[in-house]
C-alpha cells in the first residue's frame, strides 16, 4: 500500500478518489486512529499520476471537477454517520457549488413558498402572473417573470430548485453571475409570455428557468465542446421527453408546457448568440 497523503475532511477525501476513479486509478480511503483520513494505492505505476493530481487537488479542492465526479459515483468508501464534520461538509459545498444570484434566488422561493404553507396569501398575489382584467397591472413589471418564484407543493419546489441549484451554480462559478441572472430574467419573463397565452395567468414555478439552463448548456457545449459546462446527455435526454411528455397530458399533473418550450428555446438561443459572440 502506497500512501498518497491525508486529508482532515472526509468527504473531500472521497470527492478525490471518485475523481482518480474516474481516470482508472483506484485509490483507498482509511481513516486513522489519531485522526485523518489518507489516500492510498496499490499499484505502483500509478504512483506519479496519482501524487501528481493529488497536488493539483490541494490547491483547488471546490474545483467543479470533483463534485461533479461525486455526483456521478455511487462507491462511497467510509460512512461518516453523526459526524459534525461532515454535515458541515456538505453544507460548504452547497454553498461553494452556487454563488450570490443562484443561492438568492434559492432562498426566495423557499421563503415565498413557506409563506404559502402557513397561509400568507398575499404574497402569492403580489408575484402572480398579470391579471388581464385589472389593467393596474401594467405598471408592476415584475409580474412578468416573478410567477418562477411561486411553487404549488413540496416535490415542485424541491425538484425544480435542486436543478436551479446545480445548474446555476455551474454557469455562476464558470461564467459570471451577471450571465445567469440574464438566464434567469429571459427564461421566466418571454415564457411566461407564452404559457399565457397558452393557458392565462394561473401558473407558476421554476421550471421554465430550468428548461432555460437546460438549454444553455445543451448547446452551447454543441458549439463550443471546450466550453467548461457540462451536463450529461442522459439528463437532457430525460428532461426533452419530459417536456415531450408533458404535451401529451401523460405526467397526471398540470404541466406549464409553454413555459417548459419557451425556457428551452431562450436558453437554446442564448447559447448560440454567447458561442459565436466574438472574445471582447
Amino acid at each position: 500500500m502506497i500512501i498518497i497523503g491525508t486529508l482532515d475532511n472526509p468527504r473531500m477525501a472521497q470527492a478525490f478518489i471518485d475523481y482518480m476513479m474516474g481516470r482508472g486509478v483506484t485509490c483507498h480511503l482509511n481513516q486513522q486512529q489519531e485522526g485523518g483520513f489518507t489516500v492510498s494505492i496499490n499499484d505502483p505505476s500509478q504512483q506519479a499520476l496519482t501524487e501528481q493530481q493529488y497536488q493539483a487537488f490541494l490547491l483547488n479542492p471546490n474545483d467543479q471537477k470533483y463534485l461533479v465526479a461525486s455526483w456521478h459515483s455511487a462507491n462511497p468508501q467510509i460512512e461518516v454517520a453523526g459526524n459534525k464534520q461532515a454535515n458541515l461538509s456538505l453544507l460548504t459545498n452547497f454553498i461553494m457549488h452556487g454563488g450570490v444570484v443562484s443561492l438568492s434566488i434559492f432562498a426566495i422561493c423557499v421563503f415565498v413558498y413557506l409563506t404559502r404553507t402557513i397561509n400568507v396569501p398575499f404574497l402569492y398575489d403580489g408575484l402572480s402572473f398579470f391579471n388581464p382584467l385589472v389593467m393596474t397591472n401594467l405598471d408592476q413589471p415584475w409580474r412578468l417573470f416573478t410567477p418562477a418564484l411561486l411553487h404549488f407543493s413540496a416535490l415542485h419546489i424541491i425538484f425544480n430548485l435542486l436543478w436551479w441549484w446545480y445548474l446555476g451554480g455551474q454557469i455562476e462559478n464558470k461564467i459570471s453571475s451577471s450571465k445567469l441572472l440574464l438566464l434567469f430574467v429571459l427564461a421566466s419573463s418571454l415564457p411566461n409570455l407564452l404559457q399565457y397565452m397558452m393557458t392565462g395567468p394561473a401558473f407558476g414555478g421554476m421550471s421554465g428557468v430550468v428548461y432555460g439552463l437546460v438549454g444553455y448548456f445543451w448547446i452551447l457545449e454543441k458549439c463550443k465542446p471546450n466550453c467548461e459546462l457540462h451536463l450529461p446527455t442522459p439528463y437532457i435526454v430525460f428532461m426533452l421527453l419530459w417536456l415531450v411528455a408533458g404535451f401529451f397530458d401523460v405526467l397526471g399533473m398540470p404541466v406549464a408546457n409553454g413555459a417548459h418550450l419557451g425556457g428551452l428555446l431562450v436558453g437554446c438561443g442564448l447559447a448560440w448568440f454567447d458561442a459565436k459572440a466574438k472574445p471582447a
